[in-house]
């Protein structure tokens, strides 16, 4: 199924229920009095997040969601029933906004979380509630009130502990299948990746992450160009950025220094949080030159960036290097320890 990680969505809740008009009609009580019950609540409409659930694609089909109205009230005096409740489900890491006001109403960031987004409007007063002293036979009720409605944009933020990160083509769908379950569409031209990729990388028994691989961004990317902030915020809930440089770009014209600051300066104008999360520069293609030639291009790019934090060297289509990188994902997840 494709991903699908955003859709608009209309909900509405039940309206209350009208009140009774009723009068008590007993033998032996001549003089009667009002007994009309209450209308319903109408019921509420709630997002509820579920794991079995990993796109929106379904609300691109079912745009609208009704809670059920209150019913009117009895003689007796007695209450009509309420509107049931409806539910929703969602996946989890779904964000719920207002598309009118853009206030953003919740994160569903885990499995069960229950978001209220519109309330039902109350049941309408039945004519026992108008009784007073001066007016014995009230012949007035409630109609009951409208239930809320609300115009939905519903987001889904990939939930991964480790994001891959780099220039359209860098090799982050090779990195992904070589190791991991994943199986993303890989060619040797740009903008392979149209939507966001999951695969869970197990380095041992019960020991595992899930990396994410999203599409590939350009320079403007913070301001939509490309595929832009579409998935620039996937990467928000990520622990570790994995950016990807290609020490061996096709274009000999290329210079994989320039296309790794651009990038840098996209994540800085769109979240700064999110450039100063832990990132780990990971030069790829190592085989496509020689040791030498492969070993003196590293050492100028990262002397260029004047990078301080981790780098390792890899082939995402050889498999070298894979094995310690993932290790060394793994423990700083499990203890927080960077690798040297």
């Amino acid at each position: 199924m494709k991903f699908v990680d955003e859709a608009l969505v209309k909900v509405a809740a039940g309206a209350g229920g009208r009140g009774c008009l009723s009068f008590r009609r007993e033998k032996c009580i001549p003089f009667g009095g009002p007994d009309g019950g209450d209308g319903g609540h109408g019921g509420d409409v709630y997002l509820r997040a579920a794991e079995g659930v990993n796109t929106l694609a379904d609300f691109r089909i079912a745009k609208i969601y009704k809670a059920r109205n209150g019913e009117a009230g009895t003689s007796n005096d007695c209450s009509g029933p309420a509107g049931e409740d409806l539910y929703v489900t969602v996946p989890v890491g779904t964000t719920v906004t207002d598309e009118d006001t853009q206030e953003v109403l919740g994160d569903l960031s885990k499995e069960g979380d229950v978001l209220l987004v519109v309330k039902g409007g109350k049941g309408g007063w039945g004519n026992v509630r108008f009784k007073s002293s001066t007016n014995r036979a009230p012949r007035k009720v409630g109609t009951g009130l409208p239930g809320e409605k609300r115009t939905l944009r519903l987001e889904m933020k990939v939930i991964a502990d480790v994001g891959l990160l780099g220039l359209p083509n860098a090799g982050k769908s090779t990195l992904i299948r070589a190791v991991s379950n994943a199986r993303p569409r890989v060619a040797d031209y740009p903008f392979t990746t149209l939507y966001p990729n999951l695969g869970v990388v197990s380095v041992g028994t019960a020991r595992s992450f899930v990396m994410a691989d999203i599409p590939g961004l350009i320079e403007g990317a913070a301001e939509g160009a490309g595929l832009g902030i579409r998935f620039l915020k996937h990467l928000q809930r990520t622990r570790v950025l994995l950016h990807l440089v290609d020490i061996a770009p096709p274009d000999p014209d290329e210079d994989p220094v320039v296309g790794a600051r651009s990038i840098f300066a996209e994540l800085k104008k769109f979240d700064a949080g999110l450039a100063a999360r832990e990132r780990w520069l990971v030069l790829n293609k190592m085989d496509l030159l020689t040791p030498e030639d492969a070993d003196k291009r590293c050492k100028e790019i990262v002397r260029r960036l004047r990078f301080k934090g981790p780098v390792f060297r890899i082939s995402g289509v050889t498999g070298e290097g894979t094995q310690r990188l993932c290790q060394a994902i793994m423990t700083y997840m499990e203890i927080g320890e960077r690798p040297q």
